[in-house]
């Protein structure tokens, strides 16, 4: 018998998506906080997976939040026009050559997740101009319009605050017992593994420290901060105040097969966690 996966779940395949570290996550989680905050919200498996009551969700990737909003506000619309989009190569270009800015709000989601399912690795890169740059994917028979899910996730997304904006704005409205999720573009744990460009002006490390000092004073407020990033020695050194969990993630982005496989990933957290047995402190 096979068993149905569970919905809602993100409708966005995202580099580094969370969804295989979910129960890693919520071990780190106190079972009751206040308001969630999602910075960088990707595919967004956190919030989909804790359904908070009140949830704000943010990225500087303005055609993320647009596409957010067109399944909260629009969803039966995005799914009829996605269900005219095909799953052919020159067809895939054709689309990729579109300027997702002369669409409507529900055609350039509809785009954006057909190029999504359609490309390869479910990757979202942009080309120093902001050019959806990722080719075209080689898949069997892949799910263009998961309907039932695309709904489930318009539900889950009612009330739901959306926001383009940059991380540091969560300090304006983070409050003492809410809970803040930082899943930002990972620092390279080599030269050639730089695969964050998500939105076109990169995320170097004096993004990474500026981030640091965020987190360091959401803590300070008592906020239950929450951060996952690659496991580096930056990380552990700048982080060494807080609570830090190596674990291993499966990541598929290298072009080269063998090149993937088990990574060392961190959890951080600006208080105990519940699993405090299982954290390097």
């Amino acid at each position: 018998m096979i068993k149905k996966k569970r919905i809602p779940r993100p409708f966005l395949k995202w580099v580094g998506g969370k969804t295989q570290l979910l129960p890693s996550l919520l071990e780190m989680i106190p079972e009751r906080t206040g308001a969630y905050h999602e910075p960088f919200v990707g595919g967004g498996a956190l919030f989909f997976e804790l359904a908070p009551k009140q949830a704000t969700l943010s990225d500087l990737n303005q055609e993320l939040i647009d596409c957010y909003q067109a399944i909260r506000d629009s969803v039966d619309e995005v799914i009829e026009i996605l269900k005219t989009h095909r799953y052919e190569k020159e067809y895939f270009y054709q689309v990729r050559a579109v300027d997702p800015w002369q669409l409507s709000p529900t055609e350039r989601a509809a785009r954006m997740i057909y190029l999504n399912r359609a490309g390869f690795n479910g990757l979202y890169r942009v080309n120093s101009k902001g050019q959806f740059n990722v080719p075209f994917g080689r898949y069997t028979n892949p799910t263009l319009c998961d309907e039932p899910n695309l709904k489930a996730c318009s539900k889950r997304l009612q009330g739901v605050a959306l926001r383009c904006e940059p991380f540091e704005a969560v300090l304006t409205r983070a409050k003492r017992g809410d809970l803040v999720y930082f899943d930002p573009p990972y620092i390279p744990v080599s030269n050639t593994a730089y695969f964050t460009a998500y939105e076109k002006s990169g995320f170097g490390m004096d993004r990474q420290e500026r981030l640091a000092q965020v987190f360091d004073e959401l803590a300070e407020r008592g906020v239950f901060v929450v951060l996952s990033n690659a496991d580096v020695e930056w990380m552990w050194s700048r982080y060494e105040e807080h609570h830090i969990r190596p674990i291993k993630a499966s990541r598929n982005v290298n072009s080269k097969a063998d090149k993937r496989g088990p990574v060392g990933e961190l959890i951080v957290t600006g208080f105990k966690p519940p699993s405090a047995s299982a954290v390097q402190e």
